[in-house]
């Protein structure tokens, strides 16, 4: 089962951590997620994504930015469309000179 956590802020920082790898969590360490596994229901970070491609090359797994091709809960979708950087933003712009999705803030501070 996937481990999803609740927005947290992490004492005397400013990020916001919405989900964390669940490979990394069993070994007591706090990695985002990045990714998803539609078969696992599990959320690993680029590290474990890896290894676990190894291990199961026929899964299907989904980064943030494809949230269309999920069927898993709002949870799920809500946190993939989330920004990185501003964790209550939705991501709504693409940046073509960075070829990255971001949040209204990104694009005005950040991809003009």
């Amino acid at each position: 089962m996937a481990t999803f956590s609740q927005s947290t802020v992490d004492s005397g920082s400013d990020s916001i951590k919405d989900f964390y790898c669940s490979p990394c969590i069993e070994h007591k360490i706090d990695q985002w997620a990045e990714f998803y596994c539609n078969n696992c229901l599990k959320f690993y970070c680029a590290r474990c994504i890896n290894l676990h491609d190894q291990l199961f090359g026929k899964h299907v797994t989904y980064g943030r930015g494809d949230t269309r091709k999920l069927a898993v809960s709002k949870e799920v979708e809500e946190f993939l469309q989330k920004c990185d950087i501003h964790g209550d933003k939705l991501l709504e712009m693409f940046c073509d000179d960075h070829n990255q999705l971001c949040c209204t803030n990104c694009a005005f501070l950040n991809h003009r």
